[in-house]
């Protein structure tokens, strides 16, 4: 477009000349080897201006007649080249779509026709080419040859990377990270490999430049570059509590802040403060971390960060505690616990029985068994409590790739990823290890309804908690009339059967008067649901 403009600005100012010399008439003479020539002005101009045309003319054809033979060698050459860049473009689509054969032959013609030192690309198709035909020898060779080529360098420290990943080689792949992080800082999978290395290590001072240098080359956004740094920071709080109070201190502190309601952050900091006896600062983190999320620790730690506070003092400090976060579970424990170490009954049972109505689990109904047994003293009552409790859901805890830890840690110990443990219920099991009566009943009820075809039924296996031994018993019973012994048992052994089926169509309950009354309807219920 502005060659065009150009263009036509050249023709606009040529036209404008001869229009001014057409309007101011007039003659040139020239002089030449003795001959006088006059013409007009407008015809000299004219003829000047095609001379000079011609000039031109004649160069530029000049100059293509002599340079044509480079020009044909770098239209082949050219075409050789676009060529190689369509076989190295389909090589790589066949790499990234997994067709080793395509993705082979394709790599072969690209470097027929472009030279690998020309174009790194074919390097990488080749190694692509090797790992997707399973030959990662070749491919190692190739990825470490790359890495005399500064232009390459980064690349084949990734393949030699993902190798080691694949391999379960930790240690190769985190050196093969560190060498790539320090030429570019800027990679994500370079960097985040290194800070797991240092965070397992322990070099915490290390892995917090590691965070800063993500967060100033917007690796992560900010919120996720503070909540990383919150995360180093009350580990290495945790590191140092025991040997430097006050880096511990000043960690904590600085942790809380950058993640408000972290429950890890908040202790740490707590922990260190009421160390220096600082109580009300200590205090006032952590109920500013329960009013954020309430955890079973920060309950701990802040019913009990007077030592010398008695039991009615403890169990005030928890009511502040469910005063500030009311109508949640945790809430409740906490009173109940602490009522219960100050022999408040009535209180922890209220507390307690409130925090199973919100949500019944596993420490709930030991806490409310531990209630009645000191209370009552009733056995019973506190073994059916400690049945609801093997049956309730678990309580929660910090879980991390599968792994369940009561304590915080700031990787997982099975990946090594930064920040991954939750505070959350484990997952439950999905199987059933105890058969449900309709099961039991769907198993039984064709024996019943159906003798004639009981024969088929070879083995009924019924599986009751607190139940007495099977004896054989049962399956006798199954059986049809004809297909039982005959009567002419001695008396001692059809005494032994008729006390047999007795025990096994009502078996003895236990000696526990807390449970009689339970397993008593439970057994009217059975019995009603296969009759």
């Amino acid at each position: 477009m502005i060659r065009i403009l150009f263009f036509l600005l050249v023709v606009f100012l040529l036209g404008l000349g001869f229009a001014w010399l057409a309007d101011r008439p007039g003659d040139m003479v020239v002089t030449f080897n003795g001959y006088e020539y006059e013409v007009k002005l407008i015809t000299a101009a004219v003829a000047v201006t095609a001379i000079v045309a011609a000039i031109m003319l004649l160069w530029w054809l000049t100059k293509s007649i002599w340079n044509s033979p480079y020009t044909i060698a770098r239209y082949f050459r050219v075409r050789q080249r676009d060529r190689g860049y369509q076989a190295l473009s389909t090589g790589m689509i066949a790499a990234g779509a997994g067709d080793a054969a395509l993705a082979r032959k394709m790599n072969k013609q690209a470097a027929k026709l472009i030279r690998s030192d020309q174009e790194p690309l074919i390097n990488l198709l080749d190694a692509q080419a090797s790992l997707l035909e399973g030959d990662h020898e070749a491919a190692r060779g190739k990825f470490e040859a790359m890495l005399d080529d500064p232009e390459m360098r980064l690349l084949g420290l990734r393949g030699l990377y993902l190798e080691a990943e694949r391999l379960g080689h930790r240690e190769a792949a985190r050196h093969y990270a560190s060498r790539a992080a320090d030429v570019a800082p800027q990679l994500g999978w370079a960097s985040e490999s290194t800070l797991e290395e240092k965070v397992e290590r322990g070099d915490w001072d290390g892995a917090l430049k590691i965070v800063e240098t993500q967060k100033s080359t917007r690796q992560v956004d900010a919120a996720a570059a503070n909540r990383r740094r919150a995360v180093l920071l009350t580990a290495k709080a945790m590191s140092v509590l025991d040997t430097d109070l006050p880096t511990a201190k000043q960690a904590g502190i600085e942790a809380d802040r950058l993640a408000p309601g972290f429950a890890p952050a908040a202790l740490v900091a707590a922990r260190a403060l009421f160390r220096q006896d600082d109580i009300r600062k200590g205090s006032k983190i952590l109920e500013a971390a329960w009013r954020a999320e309430p955890h079973p620790e920060i309950a701990d730690l802040y019913i009990r960060a007077r030592p010398a506070d008695a039991a009615l003092d403890r169990l005030a400090r928890a009511q502040r505690l469910q005063s500030l976060k009311q109508n949640n579970p945790e809430s409740s424990l906490a009173v109940a616990r602490a009522a219960l170490d100050a022999g408040e009954y009535k209180i922890a049972r209220d507390a307690v029985e409130a925090a199973i109505r919100m949500r019944p689990t596993e420490s709930a109904y030991l806490l409310l068994a531990d209630i009645e047994e000191a209370e009552t003293g009733d056995q019973g009552k506190v073994r059916q409590l400690l049945g609801k409790a093997m049956r309730a859901p678990r309580d929660p805890a910090w879980v991390a790739d599968g792994f369940v830890s009561q304590r915080w840690a700031p990787a997982s110990p099975v990946t090594g990823k930064v920040d991954a443990f939750e505070w959350r219920a484990p997952v439950e099991r999905l199987g059933q290890m105890i058969e449900s009566d309709e099961e039991i009943a769907a198993t039984v009820r064709p024996a019943i309804e159906a003798p004639e075809k009981a024969e088929e039924v070879e083995e009924v296996e019924v599986i009751r908690p607190l139940a007495p031994v099977a004896s054989e018993k049962p399956a006798e019973a199954t059986r049809p009339a004809e297909a039982r012994e005959p009567a002419s048992n001695p008396p001692e052994t059809a005494v032994t059967d008729a006390v047999a089926e007795e025990k096994w169509q009502s078996p003895r309950l236990p000696d526990d008067p807390g449970v009689q009354e339970e397993e008593a309807s439970e057994q009217s219920q059975s019995r009603f649901r296969l009759f």
